[in-house]
């Protein structure tokens, strides 16, 4: 087996693979079942499409695929920051929900000489 013949080879099991890979973390992205699974997914499938444009630059031989990476690669990291804020910042919300449904009971409790209305 030639040089160029495993290259072929490898690029086939990697684009496979990788397409495996994007169909399984779109079905978690849709199916979820919270939003970290969902966050995680399309983190994934970032990075897979990260892995596209290094395996098609390969592929082609076009350098210009390696600066697209990048450029995702950069966005895929800032969206997942901001995703990751905004469910910190939902579980937060509902923490202090629950917090305050707590100290109304307390509340009534208190305000009924300790016994449950």
């Amino acid at each position: 087996m030639s040089g160029a013949e495993f290259l072929s080879l490898s690029l086939s099991i990697g684009f496979i693979t990788m397409a495996v890979a994007l169909v399984l973390g779109f079905y978690r992205l849709v199916k979820g079942p919270t939003l970290p699974d969902r966050v995680v997914a399309l983190d994934m499938m970032t990075i897979l499409i990260v892995v596209f444009c290094g395996l098609f630059a390969i592929a082609t031989d076009e350098r210009a695929f390696l600066d697209v990476a990048i450029v995702l690669a950069l966005i895929g990291f800032l969206a997942t920051v901001a995703l990751a804020r905004f469910a910190e910042r939902r579980l937060a919300r509902r923490d202090d929900t629950e917090l305050t449904d707590l100290e109304e009971e307390f509340r009534d409790i208190s305000e009924n000489g300790g016994t449950e209305p």
